[in-house]
C-alpha cells in the first residue's frame, strides 16, 4: 500500500522542485523576520532600527527606548505586526487547502462565501452582544467574537461542501455557484443586523467590513491567536492527503488516504483559521488566492512545501500591506482590505484569463 501511495504521489515530483522549495522556504523565513522588524520600526517614532532590535532582543529591559517609544513599539506596533502575520498566514494557507481540496486554483475562503459566513457570525455577536446574545457574550468573554466567527465560517463551509458534493464527487462549478449564493445570503442577513445596529456599532462595522489591523492588541491576539495557531498546526498533517486527493478522490482512497476524515480536518481547519481572522480584522480578501497561486508557479503543487511557504509569504505580504495602509495617507489610515483588493483583483482577472486561454487551446 505504501509503495502504491509513493508511486502516485511521485507524480508530484516530476521535475523535482523539492530543493528549490526548501530554498524558497528558507528565503521566506528571512523575509518574514525582515517584514516584522520593518513593520515595528516604520512610522512616526524617532527610535532607530538598531535601537528597536536591541530593545526587543533584551526584552525591553535595557532602557534604550524612551517611555513614549516603548509604548509605540511594544504596545501598538508589535501586536499589530504579530496579528497581521498570523492573519496573513491563516488566509493564505486556507486558500491553498481549499484549492487542493476542491482541485481548483480559484477556490478561496472569500470567493466561495466562507469569509462571508464568518463575518455574519462576528456581526451577530457585535450587534446582539448587548441584547439577546448577552449571556453568551459575557460567558465567553474575549473568545466570544472569534468563536462566533468560527461557527459562522464552519457552518457555511459544511453547507458549501454538502451542496457541491454528490456521490462522493465534488463539482467545482457547483461549488463556485453555491459559494456565491451562500455569500449573498449571509451578506443579506448581515445587512439586516447592520440595519439594527446603533450609531457606534455602525461606525465600527463599516470600518471593520473593509478590513483593518488598527485595533490590534495583545488581548485580541490572546483571543484569536490560539484558534489560528491550532488550525495552522493541524494543516501540515494533511499535506500528503491533499497531494493524493488532487489526483482524484478515488485514487486517494485506493492508496490508503482516509478521504472523509481528511475533508473533515481540512474544513474545520479552514473555518477556524478564517473565522478567527475575520473576527479580529474584518474582511481582507484575495490573500488566499494570490499567495498560493504565486508559490505554485515557482515551487510546484506539493502541499508539503506549499503550505508552510504560503504561511510565510501570506504573513509577510499582509504586514507590508498594513505598512502601506498606515503610511500612504498619514495621518489617516486606509483599510487594509483596499490594499489587498487593489492587488488581488487584477491578479484574479489574470488567473481567469490564463485559465480561459488554456481552455481555448
Amino acid at each position: 500500500m505504501a509503495r502504491r501511495q509513493d508511486t502516485i504521489l511521485s507524480r508530484y515530483r516530476a521535475g523535482d522542485r523539492s530543493r528549490l522549495a526548501l530554498l524558497m522556504i528558507a528565503a521566506l523565513i528571512v523575509v518574514a523576520i525582515f517584514s516584522l522588524l520593518f513593520s515595528v520600526t516604520t512610522g512616526a517614532s524617532d527610535a532607530s532600527f538598531v535601537d528597536v532590535v536591541r530593545s526587543v532582543a533584551m526584552g525591553n529591559a535595557d532602557g534604550v527606548l524612551s517611555t513614549r517609544n516603548r509604548i509605540i513599539i511594544f504596545d501598538i506596533r508589535m501586536p499589530r505586526a504579530t496579528l497581521g502575520f498570523l492573519i496573513g498566514a491563516s488566509l493564505a494557507v486556507s486558500g491553498a487547502i481549499m484549492q487542493g481540496l476542491f482541485r481548483n486554483p480559484l477556490a478561496d475562503p472569500g470567493l466561495v462565501g466562507v469569509s462571508s459566513g464568518a463575518s455574519f457570525g462576528a456581526v451577530v455577536m457585535i450587534v446582539l452582544g448587548n441584547g439577546i446574545a448577552a449571556p453568551l457574550y459575557n460567558g465567553l468573554g474575549i473568545y466570544a467574537l472569534p468563536l462566533a466567527a468560527f461557527t459562522g465560517g464552519l457552518v457555511t463551509t459544511l453547507l458549501l461542501y454538502r451542496i457541491a458534493t454528490r456521490n462522493g464527487q465534488t463539482s467545482v462549478a457547483t461549488m463556485l455557484l453555491a459559494g456565491i449564493a451562500l455569500g449573498a445570503m449571509t451578506m443579506a442577513l448581515t445587512g439586516v443586523l447592520i440595519y439594527m445596529a446603533d450609531d457606534r456599532q455602525l461606525r465600527d462595522l463599516t470600518f471593520w467590513g473593509m478590513g483593518s489591523l488598527s485595533g490590534a492588541t495583545w488581548i485580541k491576539i490572546a483571543a484569536a491567536g490560539p484558534i489560528i495557531l491550532l488550525s495552522l498546526v493541524a494543516m501540515p498533517f494533511i499535506a500528503r492527503g491533499l497531494n493524493a486527493i488532487t489526483l482524484g478522490e478515488a485514487a486517494a482512497f485506493h492508496v490508503g488516504i482516509p478521504v472523509q476524515r481528511l475533508k473533515t480536518i481540512a474544513i474545520v481547519a479552514v473555518a477556524g483559521a478564517t473565522g478567527a481572522s475575520v473576527a479580529v480584522s474584518g474582511g481582507i480578501g484575495f490573500v488566499g488566492i494570490v499567495v498560493p497561486h504565486l508559490l505554485r508557479m515557482v515551487i510546484g503543487p506539493d502541499h508539503r512545501y506549499l503550505l508552510p511557504a504560503s504561511a510565510l509569504l501570506g504573513g509577510s505580504l499582509l504586514i507590508f500591506a498594513d505598512v502601506l495602509a498606515r503610511t500612504l495617507v498619514v495621518p489617516a489610515e486606509l483599510p487594509i482590505g483596499i490594499i489587498t483588493a487593489s492587488v488581488g483583483g487584477p491578479f484574479f482577472l489574470w488567473i481567469l484569463l490564463r485559465q480561459r486561454s488554456r481552455l481555448s487551446l
